[in-house]
């Protein structure tokens, strides 16, 4: 199989001696952050971290309330594209919804 950064179709990437293996490091993680406004409902941020981030109840209000009482709060740590898809849904959602609701990722 050749290596996505095999340009010259040898199968062995730039810098690769031929016989050695790639190494392979874990993906990079990044936090999905809410941030606190004053107008989005309490309850819609609790639903938000149940139906976008499978939280159960009891843990989606405590990190409702960490957004509530320090102004941000960790929804959970995941990949770059799931990060970046977890954020879009909220938008979508708090959009929808008319809510100012803020969703960012930031490298764990």
């Amino acid at each position: 199989m050749d290596h996505p950064d095999d340009k010259l179709g040898t199968g062995i990437a730039p810098g690769q001696e031929a016989g050695e293996r790639a190494e392979l490091r874990p993906p990079r993680e990044y936090r999905v952050v809410l941030h606190n406004d004053h107008y989005t409902t309490m309850e819609f941020v609790v639903d938000v971290l149940v139906a976008v981030f499978h939280k159960p109840a009891a843990e989606a209000r405590r990190i409702m309330l960490d957004v509530h009482r320090s102004g941000s709060g960790v929804c959970g740590v995941y990949s770059y594209d799931i990060a970046r898809t977890k954020v879009a849904r909220v938008m979508a959602l708090a959009r929808q919804k008319e809510f100012p609701l803020l969703c960012t990722m930031e490298e764990a």
